[in-house]
């Protein structure tokens, strides 16, 4: 269980525009930029992004890879593969799991104490929301010790509604 300091949050808004130690994203095994919240966060990083990711050599669905955030207020990007939805037959919930809590340890080892995650998998990965919502809270409530705030950053006002009832204890 997180510290009970630990202030976990759901909003409705721009991750390239939160000011917190880094932001997760939601990204292509490439790193190098595609569309969604991938795109926009390398256009909001700017060039130098592109660069830093060419030199991580991609990452594997579940795995984490840390760059700078340059011209983002987040000073830090943790990038993240999530899984693409096949029905659920094939280990898609453990490797959306693994994306939370290898990015949440990633964090860690770099002092990091204020995150903000996207809806991972959710959009063109086609992973149903409701079904990645209460993995995302369970890995982030299992994982989360030692952070002060990590903030569950909605695209969709639908999403939102899912976070926040979750975060609600309801369903």
């Amino acid at each position: 269980m997180p510290s009970p300091s630990l202030l976990l949050r759901a909003l409705h808004a721009d991750i390239t525009t939160l000011d917190c130690d880094a932001i997760v994203n939601a990204a292509n095994s490439s790193l190098l930029g595609g569309g969604g919240v991938d795109g926009a966060i390398h256009r909001a990083a700017g060039p130098a992004l592109r660069e830093a990711c060419r030199a991580l050599n991609g990452c594997r669905t579940g795995e984490a890879k840390l760059t700078p955030g340059f011209r983002l207020p987040a000073r830090y990007v943790i990038h993240t593969v999530g899984p693409i939805w096949r029905g659920g037959r094939q280990d898609e919930a453990t490797l959306l799991a693994a994306c939370y809590r290898n990015s949440l340890e990633l964090a860690r080892q770099h002092d990091l104490r204020t995150l903000a995650f996207p809806c991972i998998s959710t959009g063109v990965y086609g992973f149903p929301a409701h079904l990645a919502t209460p993995i995302a809270l369970r890995t982030v409530r299992e994982h989360g010790a030692g952070f002060d705030e990590i903030t569950f950053c909605c695209f969709s006002t639908a999403d939102l509604r899912l976070y926040e009832a979750a975060l609600a204890g309801t369903k």
